[in-house]
């Protein structure tokens, strides 16, 4: 399934089971999904309250719903999911930082 597609289906499924929910709500359940992973990995480093740093599923599950609120961020300020990505890894895949640590990018040939 292509990104495009999905994010469709997130929206309508959003608008469904969510009418009327702004981008300042998706973005605060980004940061709680950020904050949940956070948490996971912490205590499974710590190897306290039954987390381990083997268990993924639970930072797997994390990062699906964090998607899903950035596609609805996204949506709701009228963006292209899949633009944005593009255009932001277009720029980023040149930067070679083990060549130009300082900078990323070669300044003298930029």
């Amino acid at each position: 399934m292509e990104l495009k597609e999905i994010q469709a289906e997130i929206v309508e499924w959003r608008e469904h089971n969510f009418p009327g929910n702004t981008a300042v709500q998706q973005f605060l359940g980004m940061v709680e999904e950020l904050g949940e992973i956070s948490h996971a990995i912490l205590k499974g480093q710590q190897g306290i309250r039954g987390y381990s740093e083997d268990d993924t599923a639970e930072i797997q599950d994390g990062v699906g719903d964090l998607m899903i609120f950035l596609i609805n961020f996204c949506d709701l300020n009228g963006w292209d999911t899949l633009e944005i990505l593009q255009n932001t890894w277009d720029e980023v895949k040149q930067r070679d930082w083990v060549a130009h640590p300082e900078t990323g990018v070669d300044i003298i040939n930029d």
